[in-house]
C-alpha cells in the first residue's frame, strides 16, 4: 500500500470492527487485502441473510472453479490444436516432397525404359545385319 494511504489507527477508531477485520486493517502488507476485494470481508456473520449470502458465495465459488477448469481445458485444447496444426503442416510438406520425388523417379524410369528399348532395337538390327548381309553376299556373288 502506498505510504500516503497508510495511517495508524487506534482502538477508538476501530471499536466497531470485528477482531479479524481489525487485525486485517492494522497489518502493513497483508495478502488478505486482495482476498478482501475478491471474496469480501471475513468475520462472523449473523442471521438468515448471512446464510443466503454464504449460499450465494458458495455458488459463486463453484462457478469460479468450473470456469477456471473450463479455461484450463480451453488452453489445453488450444495447445493440442497447435500441435495438430504443426503435425498437419509437417505431413503436408512431407507429402509434397514425396510427390516431387515420385515424379522425378517416374521420369528416370521412363528414360531408362526408353534407353533399354533403343538398345534392344540396335541389338536386333545388328543381329539382322549379321544374318542378312552374309546371305545376301552369298547369293549375290
Amino acid at each position: 500500500m502506498p505510504p500516503k494511504f497508510k495511517r495508524h489507527l487506534n482502538d477508538d477508531e476501530v471499536t466497531g470492527s470485528v477482531k479479524s477485520e481489525r487485525r486485517n486493517l492494522l497489518e502493513e502488507d497483508s495478502d488478505e487485502e486482495e482476498d478482501f476485494f475478491l471474496r469480501g470481508p471475513s468475520g462472523p456473520r449473523f442471521g438468515p441473510r448471512n446464510d443466503k449470502i454464504r449460499h450465494v458465495q458458495n455458488q459463486v465459488d463453484e462457478v469460479i472453479d468450473v470456469m477456471q477448469e473450463n479455461i484450463t481445458k480451453v488452453i489445453e485444447r488450444g495447445e493440442r490444436l497447435d500441435d495438430l496444426q504443426d503435425k498437419s503442416e509437417s505431413l503436408s510438406d512431407n507429402a509434397t516432397a514425396f510427390s516431387n520425388r515420385a515424379k522425378q523417379l517416374r521420369r528416370q524410369m521412363w528414360w531408362r525404359g526408353c534407353k533399354m528399348k533403343v538398345i534392344i532395337a540396335l541389338v536386333a538390327v545388328i543381329l539382322l545385319l549379321v544374318i542378312i548381309v552374309p546371305i545376301v553376299l552369298k547369293y549375290h556373288t
